[in-house]
């Protein structure tokens, strides 16, 4: 049987989220030629299947993408099913050339810049690349997750859709610190089941809302650079949640905080830093990423495998970073400052 045929281009982006988008937007600009791919089957896909009652934490003046602003009302904040329309509409406004259900498996340099493989048996050669697969893949549990008892279902918030898929309606907790911990929590608890919330009481919180954003535009605090004194500083704080979704689970009385989870307790119970839960029917765990890049056969990773780099640039020539938090500012990994890091990134990129 032949060998399929490589798809040479100048620059592959690998991603056809935010990052990956506003990484095409300027390669178009510069005539560059490009091919995105991505391992889902449709553009905003990622959104679109995500939980029911996401929601974006920015308003939307706030979260456009370069070249085109979100239609309809500025001062909302959208559902997770109207950005996947936004990527969408987007990518088809710039007539993007997107790859679609291209799972990449290897990316591997060679003479001519790189060799890079897809799951479907896809083959691209492309001078540059330019990773777009979000901040990390890989869903991350406690150590103690597996010493639940195995009566208790579990499941990774990225698994979340609503609170029918949890049966039953006895305890369920929510283990995490961050926003989406909260939505979800929040989101369980209107079924009226007990909800035990081990979120982390020290977690700072701050509002978000119309004041708030433009404070931070004009101030430019989500535009400073994690190598200036003020960015350096603020990449030390811990990240905070929104204070609205915090103070709404508080308003459930069937929502108790037990503070950040420190282990498992025989019979299907949670130990939190201040109660235990009683005996639980589920967990769901928002805890978070971890990175996942072994697909990537360069020599730019740390011991924890996060991706070495300057403002998104390797030591590897041609092979760069988007979408990552604080890859250089606040605002990297947010929709609507991206741009900015792309920008920079292409622009060096065609400059090497």
């Amino acid at each position: 049987m032949a060998a399929p045929d490589v798809f040479s281009v100048d620059t592959l982006i690998i991603g056809a989220g935010q990052a990956g988008l506003a990484a095409a937007y300027y390669l178009q600009r510069w005539g560059v030629s490009f091919v995105i791919v991505d391992e889902r089957a449709a553009v905003g896909d990622v959104w679109a299947s995500r939980f029911e009652a996401l929601r974006l934490f920015s308003p939307a003046w706030a979260s456009s993408l370069p070249g085109l602003e979100w239609p309809g009302g500025k001062f909302r904040y959208p559902t997770k099913d109207e950005a996947a329309a936004y990527l969408a509409s987007y990518a088809e406004h710039f007539h993007f050339p997107i790859h679609l259900s291209q799972r990449v498996s290897k990316v591997t340099p060679n003479a001519n810049g790189y060799a890079i493989s897809t799951v479907a048996g896809g083959r691209y050669q492309a001078q540059r690349v330019v990773i777009c697969t979000g901040a990390y893949n890989a869903p991350r549990r406690p150590e103690f997750a597996p010493q639940l008892a195995s009566n208790v279902a579990q499941l990774h918030s990225s698994d979340y859709q609503r609170p029918q898929q949890i049966a039953g309606t006895g305890p369920v907790a929510i283990v995490g610190s961050g926003n989406s911990a909260l939505q979800i929590a929040a989101d369980l608890a209107t079924t009226g089941r007990p909800v035990y919330a081990a979120f982390d009481e020290r977690t700072p919180a701050m509002p978000n809302n119309m004041l708030m954003w433009a404070m931070l535009t004009a101030t430019r605090l989500l535009r400073a650079s994690r190598h200036s004194l003020v960015g350096g500083q603020m990449i030390q704080q811990p990240e905070p949640v929104v204070s609205g979704d915090l103070a709404r689970l508080r308003t459930f009385s069937n929502a108790l905080f037990i503070g950040r989870a420190l282990g498992v307790e025989p019979g299907g119970i949670l130990r939190g830093r201040h109660a235990n839960t009683p005996a639980l029917e589920a967990v769901v765990w928002a805890t978070g990423y971890g990175p996942d890049f072994s697909w990537i056969e360069a020599p730019i990773f740390d011991a924890d495998g996060y991706p070495k780099h300057y403002r998104g640039l390797t030591a590897t020539p041609g092979l760069a970073f988007l979408g990552l938090p604080w890859l250089n500012s606040r605002g990297s990994a947010l929709m609507g400052g991206v741009g900015r890091d792309a920008s920079y990134v292409v622009e060096q990129l065609l400059k090497a």
